[in-house]
């Protein structure tokens, strides 16, 4: 897909960390329809020259969505969107309840996530 970079704004003096800002801008795109199942992503280093940032740091939000199963990597195939499973019913729920319980007891989302990636790998 060329033009992602137009799609993601990064905001040099945010509080938010330039990898994160990737990955939730593209995240949301693709759970919103606007990338679309086998769309092709540019690549870490296209994507990084045009939003100025090190190719690391494009890998890593790369990285992140692949984890989330939100895109996935293939050698010589680039960087493609995949099609996000419906999520069950039961797993919304919990997830809703979830974010309610952190956000009354004062968790950012990043620490309410870090709680979740605790969890799944114990």
């Amino acid at each position: 897909m060329s033009g992602t970079g137009h799609l993601v704004a990064i905001d040099a003096g945010g509080r938010v960390p330039p990898y994160e800002q990737v990955r939730s801008q593209i995240a949301a795109q693709i759970t919103a329809g606007y990338l679309v199942d086998g769309e092709r992503l540019p690549s870490v280093r296209g994507l990084a020259g045009e939003l100025r940032l090190a190719p690391g740091t494009v890998a890593k939000a790369y990285g992140l969505l692949e984890e989330a199963g939100l895109v996935t990597t293939a050698r010589g195939g680039g960087t493609r969107v995949v099609r996000p499973a419906a999520v069950p019913e039961a797993v919304d729920a919990a997830a809703r309840v979830l974010a309610e319980q952190a956000r009354h007891d004062g968790l950012s989302f990043d620490q309410t996530v870090a709680a979740l990636r605790d969890r799944w790998q114990a």
